[in-house]
């Protein structure tokens, strides 16, 4: 895998970068005002939107970290995944239309309209410390995969990367991000399933014995299935997931985003329906490859040295084609190119809509277009240079830093959303109550259960002995949630309840339908 790639594979990489400029180039004339560069409402069709949801959604770390794990372990990591459409398939006909009427741009707004601006400002950060901790691990993990396969060197990498994404955003806005995530999802599928082919028809004995092999070493199935909290199980990655779909469907900025740019609540909800039902086989695709990669290897030489995320890499680099790796390497930074991207859009309509507008109320939209491309070149940067400490923070290095951000900093968001949809009793005193117990509980748990040194010197942060936190760190998200919902609640009690605007509830919800529909009867 040391050995360079074929001029014909890096003309077809080159010729994907230049395309993807095109995107941004094409819809650069349209970018004239805040709602095109954010919104761009009704332009866009809902099956190129639901596609949209399914690239942001899949950035390159699928590419690795699914066939990684399914050539390591079983496919216990794709319950989160499967837990997506059990969940949205029964909340995503209110949740769209909620948001759709009462926000502007920003998901946050809807915290502050239920809750006040301490959660507005709590959810909002949480979000972008959360888009730059996982833009630098696409990046970095795109650089380190592309030096192995390339021999370019990976701060090269980080930087065009980086350099494209930020013109795409600057010229193209969400039109550009959306077209060319209806490219990407089209790559993703095409790389997938050549690959899956070629592999199934490459081991001896064909798909039977990839399933026979599989099975017999323990590649297949969802387990242990036992009910244990303090280690990775069925049990652990259902309730995981069942909260991963809720936080990253309705409270995350990047997915919100696309409901807000579809011409109705008809087309938003047909779009994300699409994404979500499309997310799933992608997975699943990409996981089952990791399986075949071991039955694969199993039969072939490998070198002993090799980790599991470097497998398919090393599959691509030495059994597929001149040209068809070229095709394969595109699709995977097309991942990353899409992905981040839409990460760049949404950080910029937050930073615009919950800070700049706060701060500088009375622009003109001229101007607050102007801070939007501003905001766009200084979050690239900032994710640029995130992805250059991890380069010299090594692997555990940056799992250790996107946990501390997501546990520190991210707990009880979907406590928050679901306590303001479901509860007219809770108030604003009652979350803030809560949000402070969660970040003392979040501090708590992950201080007691994160071990620093190394050999003999291995200690935990802090030690509490028999109260440490124990569980499996999945259940720690879970955990702040439901603190908040309980603690939000109660303490809620204690002050008046408030007035609120009916469409902020589930309950009020209903009853505008059902008025809605009397009346078109009537």
């Amino acid at each position: 895998m040391n050995s360079p790639l074929h001029v014909l594979d890096y003309c077809i990489i080159l010729v994907f970068l230049l395309g993807s400029l095109g995107f941004g180039l094409y819809f650069a004339k349209t970018q004239r005002t805040t709602q095109n560069y954010f919104l761009a409402k009704g332009k866009i069709p809902s099956w190129a939107l639901g596609i949209s949801l399914l690239a942001t959604l899949i950035s390159s770390v699928t590419f690795l970290a699914y066939p990684g794990t399914g050539y390591s372990s079983n496919w216990i990591l794709l319950v989160q995944g499967l837990m997506v459409p059990i969940v949205l398939l029964v909340v995503i006909w209110f949740i769209v239309p909620l948001f759709r009427k009462v926000i502007n741009l920003s998901t946050y707004e809807y915290f502050e309209r239920r809750f006040g601006i301490f959660a507005r400002y709590y959810s909002s950060i949480a979000f972008v410390l959360r888009q730059f901790s996982g833009m630098g691990t696409v990046f970095f993990l795109l650089a380190i995969s592309l030096e192995k396969m390339t021999n370019i060197d990976t701060v090269t990498i980080i930087l065009v990367v980086g350099s494209l994404i930020i013109i795409i955003n600057l010229l193209g806005g969400i039109e550009a991000v959306i077209w060319l995530d209806v490219f990407q999802g089209f790559m993703l599928f095409a790389s997938g399933i050549i690959c899956i082919s070629v592999l199934l028809f490459s081991v001896e004995g064909g798909p039977v014995e990839v399933w026979r092999v599989a099975s017999q070493n323990n590649r297949t199935g969802f387990g242990p299935y036992e009910w244990n909290l303090t280690k990775l199980t069925f049990v652990v990655m259902a309730i995981n997931g069942a909260f991963y779909a809720v936080q990253k469907y309705a409270t995350d900025q990047t997915v919100v985003q696309r409901y807000l740019t579809a011409k109705t609540d008809k087309s938003a909800i047909n779009a994300s329906l699409l994404g979500i039902l499309l997310t799933v086989p992608v997975w699943t695709l990409f996981m089952f490859i990791g399986t075949a990669l071991f039955v694969f290897y199993k039969q072939n030489p490998i070198p002993s040295d090799l980790r599991a995320d470097a497998v398919f890499p090393y599959f691509i680099m030495t059994q597929l084609p001149t040209g068809v790796v070229g095709l394969i390497l595109s699709a995977m930074i097309s991942a990353a190119v899409c992905s981040l991207s839409a990460d760049l859009n949404s950080l910029a309509a937050v930073g615009v809509e919950d800070y700049y507008k706060k701060f500088s109320p009375g622009k003109t939209d001229k101007q607050y277009l102007y801070a939007s491309k501003v905001i766009v070149v200084m979050s690239g940067i900032i994710s640029v240079g995130i992805a250059m400490l991890y380069l010299n923070a090594g692997d555990e290095g940056v799992l250790g830093i996107v946990f501390t951000l997501y546990a520190i900093f991210s707990g009880g968001i979907v406590g928050i959303f679901l306590l303001g949809l479901f509860s007219a009793r809770a108030n604003n005193q009652g979350i803030n109550i809560a949000i402070a117990t969660c970040i003392l509980f979040t501090s708590y748990a992950f201080l007691t259960s994160t071990p620093i040194g190394l050999g003999d010197n291995k200690r935990l942060l802090l030690d509490m002995g028999a109260l440490n936190f124990t569980h499996h760190k999945l259940m720690l998200g879970v955990y702040s949630h439901l603190i908040v919902i309980g603690v939000g609640y109660v303490a809620s009690l204690f002050f008046p309840k408030p007035v609120l605007d009916k469409r902020l509830l589930y309950s009020g919800w209903r009853e505008i339908s059902k008025q809605t529909k009397q009346e078109f009867i009537a």
